[in-house]
């Protein structure tokens, strides 16, 4: 089945307009998962004998400070980076500035060894 030409321009559209700006992620599932349990082996430096409390917070500051690097950065990721990297950040339904900082880096990376 063909794709429709204008659908196919308005998709493009959309996603290039989705990532013109840094995304806002609700970080309470995530975050509320990782203290949960734990915080075992996530690199966020939470540690099983905090409380739940506490890891949430220590999970909570270390998202928004990817999400700094993120606001800092996002002009020189390109588009079709963004994209494809907020669908994955995205997947699943637990949203992560770290997983999408990550994704963008990673790509950047492979760019340049492409070139």
């Amino acid at each position: 089945m063909m794709i429709p030409l204008m659908t196919l321009a308005l998709a493009t559209h959309l996603t290039v307009t989705i990532a013109d700006n840094v995304p806002r992620f609700n970080l309470e599932p995530l975050c509320r998962g990782f203290a949960q349990q734990g915080g075992f082996g996530l690199g966020l430096g939470l540690e099983s004998n905090n409380g739940a409390g506490q890891n949430f917070k220590s999970c909570m500051r270390s998202e928004m400070a990817s999400r700094t690097k993120l606001v800092k950065q996002w002009s020189a990721f390109r588009a079709t980076d963004k994209a494809n990297c907020i669908g994955e950040a995205t997947a699943g339904g637990l949203s992560s500035y770290t997983d999408l900082l990550t994704c963008l880096q990673m790509a950047t990376d492979v760019s340049k060894l492409n070139h």
